[in-house]
Formats: structure tokens, C-alpha cells, sequence
């Protein structure tokens, strides 16, 4: 018979699954169950995106395009850069279109990060960053960011981390899972840390457009002298509602943007035609959608924010992204257990903090990608389960 354990790659064996998934596996099986859990927008995507995509498939546009994506949709990306941070572009040799933002992290990654180089990672965070740096031959440093500073990394807890392997710092704001965003006075300060080194920042800005501060979204290519030493990643599926679609991008020096680009030609070739007719609509003329749609979920936000703290569970405002990040420590659980015991009594689906990494224990994640029909239920169902602790 055959020993598959002599075949398999070990570092990939090695890799525990997504907790994200676990509890809807689950709950997959139950009846009546109210998901908090999963990072996808409720909304359809907007008619006229669907519509260009729909349009360019009846004119027969299914061929393969240039493996840096269509130079129209390169153009409109550098223009929607400029036109929201301020941050210019070049068409031609500083932007990649690739299959989601994640690919564009895993590339990004494999570009930079060669064996047992160091990669910096602030946790809790997106489940991705540290089995692509694994993958990639890489080591991951983690950051555990804390409530109190309101989840961001901070300049102390940055310089703690460097070492002469340091090769890259992963920069995950608007964070999933916490909500926490890094303002502009928050980046001046890591840049000031970053500045005379030659540690790369792969910025993952893919909730950018769902940012509720009061001057919005920054990134760190912003930042004097950060342009050059920060690889952009952005997408289309939070803010246009576009998860299927599959395509997200990443700009950044032509020098870098030249190595990614190999990568992605020899392991995938190009990004979907079709969603990339359709981001051309979303980019150039959808930004009344996006407002739209950022204007329901800061209504669930602050009513599901309210209903945590209500009930008694203490949630921090999050300021990005769509997810809330309360803690459940004065239950007495732990976040698998609290998940579990949730599930089982309430059929209500939330995400232990744990899946985003060590620093998430005491935490979960609840999403309000939902109704407030939706949430209100969820939040009731939350509230019967604390009383039975």
C-alpha cells in the first residue's frame, strides 16, 4: 500500500487547516442556524458590473489576455489608485492583476522571501499571511497587537521585532478579524521605523474602501519614502461585492511588480477575462455603489457593536473592514469552547479568535455582512446562551 507521509510535502502537511471553516462545516449539517461567520458581502454585485462581464462574454471576449492583466483595467486601477490615495502608478510596469488578493499576497511573498528569511506578521489577522511565508521558505515573526492599543501595531512592538533576517513586514489594515485601522499618524510612526532599511511592507489593503474614520483610508505608500519599499494588494471582492469574481491586484516598484509577475505567468497564466471586463465597469464608474453599500454596513455596525456590549459581551468600536472582534473573556471559555457551546445550544455561528492566530484567544469574530434582521436574532439567540453560563 502506499505511505503517502513519504510523498507529501511535510511543511505543507504541517499546516493546520483554516479555523474559519471549521464551525460551518458544522453548521452546514443544522437546521436553523444564523452564520455570523463568513467575510462575504450580502450584496449582489452591483447590475452594472454584472452587466459588463455579462456583455463581453456575448461579444466573445474569452481569450487569454497579457499575463499583467488588460492594459485598460491596469489604466483604471492606476487612476482609482491616484484618484483615492493620492499614490501614482504606472500602467505598464507597476501593476499586476491577479486571481483575488490573495494570490497577490502569495506571489508578493514568494518574490521576497527566500529560506529562512524573517517575515513579520501583527496578529490576530487574516488567516493567510503565515502558511504562504511558511510555503515560501520563510519564518514567521508574529506581532501579537493588543486591545488596548486598539489592535495596531505599534513602533516599539516593530523595532522588538526586526532582526538582520528580517525581510518583509505583512501590513494587514483594515483588519480581518479586529476591525482595527492604522490613520495616518499611526503609519508616520512605522515608517519612521522602516525608512533606512531594506524590509519590504506588503500592505493588504483590501477593505480600504470600508474604512469609517473621519479622513478615511491611508495607505503607507502614502508616506514619504514608503512608496518604494511597499508592495500595495487590493481587490475587488469586499467593496464591489465581487468574491466570485476572483481578481484582485497589487502595485508596487516595476522591480518587484517584474519578479511577481513571473510567478503568476508560470503558475496561473492570467486572471479571469470576464471579471476583468467587469472590475473596468466597477473601477470607472461604481463608486456611488461602494457608498451605498458602506452605508449599510455602518448602520449594522453600530447596531451589532451596541448589541455585544449590550448583552454584555465588551466590543471595541472597529473601525474598518466588516467584522466586530468582542471578547468573551468574563464568560470563563475559551474561544473554541464559547464557539462550540454556541453552535450546539443557540445554532448561531461565530468565529473563535484563535483562527487568526494566538493573540485572538479570548475573542470572537462575528461578521456583519448580514441584515439587521439578521443580526438582531443572532444577537438575541447570544444573549439567551450568556444566561445559561
Amino acid at each position: 500500500m502506499m505511505d503517502y507521509s513519504r510523498v507529501l510535502n511535510k511543511k505543507v502537511c504541517d499546516i493546520e487547516p483554516s479555523g474559519i471553516r471549521k464551525f460551518f462545516d458544522i453548521a452546514a449539517t443544522m437546521d436553523d442556524v444564523i452564520s455570523l461567520g463568513v467575510g462575504e458581502p450580502d450584496f449582489q454585485t452591483p447590475w452594472a458590473i454584472r452587466k459588463a462581464g455579462i456583455t463581453s462574454l456575448e461579444r466573445g471576449k474569452t481569450k487569454y489576455t497579457s499575463n499583467r492583466g488588460l492594459q485598460r483595467l491596469r489604466e483604471e486601477i492606476s487612476s482609482y489608485i491616484d484618484r483615492k490615495q493620492s499614490v501614482k502608478y504606472k500602467a505598464d510596469d507597476e501593476i499586476l492583476v491577479s486571481v483575488g488578493g490573495s494570490e497577490a499576497i502569495d506571489v508578493a511573498v514568494r518574490a521576497i522571501v527566500g529560506e529562512g528569511d524573517e517575515v513579520i506578521i501583527p496578529q490576530p489577522s487574516y488567516v493567510c499571511y503565515e502558511p504562504i511565508s511558511i510555503l515560501a521558505g520563510g519564518k514567521p515573526v508574529i506581532i501579537e497587537t493588543k486591545a488596548e492599543n486598539d489592535f495596531k501595531i505599534t513602533p516599539d512592538e516593530l523595532k522588538a521585532a526586526i532582526t538582520p533576517k528580517t525581510k518583509a513586514l505583512i501590513l494587514p489594515y483594515p483588519c480581518n478579524p479586529t476591525g482595527a485601522v492604522m490613520e495616518h499618524k499611526d503609519l508616520c510612526a512605522i515608517a519612521d521605523v522602516l525608512r533606512d532599511t531594506d524590509i519590504i511592507v506588503i500592505s493588504d489593503e483590501i477593505y480600504s474602501e470600508l474604512t469609517f474614520t473621519e479622513h478615511g483610508h491611508t495607505s503607507i505608500a502614502q508616506i514619504d519614502g514608503m512608496r518604494e519599499r511597499t508592495i500595495l494588494v487590493s481587490g475587488f471582492s469586499k467593496a464591489f461585492s465581487m468574491t466570485g469574481w476572483r481578481l484582485g491586484y497589487a502595485c508596487g516598484p516595476k522591480e518587484i511588480i517584474a519578479q511577481m509577475t513571473k510567478i503568476h505567468q508560470f503558475a496561473i497564466m492570467c486572471a479571469p477575462t470576464t471579471a476583468q471586463y467587469a472590475a473596468i465597469e466597477a473601477m470607472s464608474k461604481c463608486d456611488n455603489a461602494v457608498e451605498d453599500m458602506k452605508a449599510e454596513y455602518n448602520r449594522r455596525r453600530r447596531l451589532m457593536v451596541s448589541g455585544f456590549n449590550r448583552i454584555g459581551l465588551t466590543c471595541r468600536e472597529p473601525l474598518g473592514a466588516f467584522y466586530t472582534f468582542p471578547s468573551i473573556k468574563s464568560t470563563g471559555l475559551s474561544s473554541d469552547e464559547f464557539c462550540q457551546r454556541l453552535l450546539d445550544s443557540e445554532h448561531v455561528a461565530v468565529v473563535p479568535g484563535t483562527a487568526f492566530g494566538k493573540g485572538g484567544e479570548g475573542f470572537i469574530r462575528a461578521s456583519y455582512c448580514y441584515s439587521a434582521e439578521h443580526i438582531i436574532e443572532a444577537l438575541n439567540r447570544i444573549e439567551r446562551f450568556l444566561k445559561t453560563l
